[in-house]
């Protein structure tokens, strides 16, 4: 019994240790900032979105039904701008919802450390400013308006765009 409950403690504390800091991130990015031209509101904080690597959702559970497929962003990590963990974020604005949630946040300059499509780990210093977006596209389905200046737009090594460069 004693040798039952020190597995299973071990196996706790492991599996609650992974979660506690971000993975490393194989690749790190020019820092991203809101959209230059997007229209601003009169919020004393800005907003964050983070279009991480999409992964497959399904309610099917391994009872073998046929329930529908469903996709949504991954979960990232929120840091302080010297890379000190603040948040865990469940990147989903509902159970069923595709669209990645929209993090509320003071002013300021962060790391943002998600999943790239296809799997790689990303660290994206990120700008947050007063009444503004900013949005880290990492699943590889943005794609810039014709007229930006392609010197504004931050890019993967692959080539695929992030964000806007601050």
């Amino acid at each position: 019994m004693k040798a039952t409950l020190a597995v299973f403690g071990f196996s706790l504390v492991t599996l609650f240790s992974g979660c506690v800091s971000p993975p490393a991130p194989s690749v790190s990015v020019a820092p991203v900032g809101p959209n230059p031209d997007a229209p601003r509101n009169a919020s004393a904080l800005g907003g964050l979105e983070v279009f991480s690597r999409l992964s497959v959702r399904t309610d099917d559970q391994n009872q073998g039904s046929k329930d529908p497929i469903w996709y949504q962003h991954t979960d990232y990590f929120l840091c302080d701008a010297s890379g000190t963990p603040l948040k865990h974020v469940f990147n989903a604005a509902g159970h069923y919802d595709p669209d990645p949630r929209i993090l509320n946040l003071p002013p300021g300059r962060y790391i943002v450390e998600a999943q790239s499509a296809p799997t790689y780990w990303v660290r994206v210093p990120v700008t947050i400013l007063r009444g503004e977006t900013t949005r880290v596209h990492l699943d590889g389905n943005w794609t810039p308006p014709s007229y930006a200046d392609k010197t504004q737009v931050v890019t993967l090594p692959d080539g695929k765009p992030v964000g806007w460069r601050m």
